[in-house]
């Protein structure tokens, strides 16, 4: 059958209900029929204008909020690109025939922006049902009727819910800021390490506010050495982004005067105690000799970094793992292993939300990410970070974040 050509300016003309598209600043490029219907404003009076200069606010109604309160929702689309589904609303319109006299209306609208390729609003889709005559048919015939008084206590209640939710945006999008600050403070990306090529990489818990208690850290040593750490705190958003902060510092300080990475978490272990909320963090750190072809590396309670091999072999470093931070009731010596490396294998250091599911056995995890590794073990570091993060990841976002560092060695 052949597929027709569709008039898309047609169906547009014809929709049913109040329908009209406006730029991001607010101005008409086209309304439907019902539109120009409904509103008793011909088509020429509206394109071409702003909004708010078609339909200005009543002036006789000193308590009125119906053009504040859609204003407010446009902007919001376009600000968000997200749709934005208003209570009912009452905006009252002057009568086109009568200059100077307004009629009453109540309006349920919905604002929808319209995107381009590359994630920009070029639209804003402002779709209208009056209600007016559903709000005075609830009231039935005595205008002070107790139906009617109902009516006038939804709406008021509806427009105070309106103005809760917005004040509960303003505030979650000033949280926002400061979750994207202090993730750029302290997550940023490292700098060049000369001849060497290292990835890192991190991603949200689904839901969460971009920051939350895993992190990374790589740490220039004397000689031709680097040091490499993750961690994980215990718990999400700010709270245990400002505890990971507290520790990543201390452990990046304690790496650069310890003759180990077993040392190094020691110190971090004994000032873990004086955090509130670093019990139970976990982390793990290897220190890199490239001119003896080595790794010495200690875990304290962290999954096992893993070495990919220029064989494509796997094998993960666990020969030296000990509890948690704050864990155990007294300091102990912490162990740590060494390892020979070939030139060409890769190191991979990451936190649990990249391999953990909660229905699954903790091998199930480490078998996928052994296999991801293994078919890809001719990527380059940033290659196979993306690859690691694509196919490990699930395609309904991750329920834990994660942090990951790929270093070819």
């Amino acid at each position: 059958m052949r597929k027709p050509k569709i008039d898309y300016a047609a169906v547009f003309r014809d929709l049913p209900g109040m329908v009209a598209l406006l730029t991001p600043e607010l101005v008409y490029v086209d309304v439907n029929n019902d539109f120009v219907r409904l509103t008793g404003r011909p088509r020429e009076q509206l394109v071409g204008r702003y909004i708010f200069d078609v339909f200005p606010e009543n002036p006789h109604d000193s308590a009125a909020a119906g053009m504040r309160e859609t204003r407010e929702s446009m902007l919001r689309a376009v600000a968000t690109g997200e749709r934005d589904t208003m209570a009912v609303v009452r905006y009252d319109i002057e009568d086109p025939q009568r200059p100077g006299h307004w009629q009453e209306h109540f309006w349920s609208p919905v604002n929808a922006p319209v995107l381009s390729t590359d994630g920009k609003v070029t639209l804003l889709v402002h779709r209208v049902e009056e209600v007016t005559e559903l709000i005075r048919a609830r009231g039935g015939p005595g205008g002070d009727s107790r139906a009617r008084v109902l009516e006038a206590e939804l709406y008021t209640r509806a427009r105070e819910l309106q103005e809760v939710n917005e004040r509960l945006r303003q505030a979650h999008a000033r949280e926002r800021e400061v979750a994207l600050a202090l993730q750029e403070a302290l997550l940023p990306a490292p700098r060049p390490l000369d001849h060497h090529q290292a990835a890192v990489r991190y991603r949200p818990a689904v839901g969460a506010l971009n920051v939350c208690g895993d992190w990374y850290d790589l740490v220039d040593l004397p000689g031709d050495r680097l040091a490499v750490a993750v961690g994980d705190v215990v718990g999400h958003g700010l709270a245990a982004a400002c505890v990971m902060g507290q520790l990543r510092s201390a452990l990046s300080a304690a790496t650069r005067v310890a003759d180990g990475p077993a040392r190094a978490l020691e110190a971090l272990g004994l000032y873990a105690r004086s955090v509130d909320g670093a019990e139970s963090t976990t982390a793990a750190t290897a220190f890199i000799d490239w001119d003896d072809h080595t790794l010495t590396y200690s875990s304290a309670g962290h999954l096992p970094p893993a070495l990919l091999h220029t064989d494509g072999t796997v094998s993960f470093l666990d020969r030296a793992t000990d509890p948690p931070l704050g864990a155990s009731p007294e300091h102990a010596i912490r162990p740590e292993a060494t390892t020979p490396f070939d030139e060409g294998a890769t190191l991979v250091l990451y936190t649990d939300g990249l391999i953990e599911r909660r229905t699954e056995d903790i091998d199930t995890g480490l078998a996928r990410l052994t296999d991801a590794l293994t078919r890809h073990r001719h990527a380059g570091p940033d290659a196979l970070a993306d690859a690691l993060l694509t196919e490990l990841l699930p395609a309904t976002g991750n329920a834990d974040d994660t942090a990951l560092v790929v270093i070819r060695l």
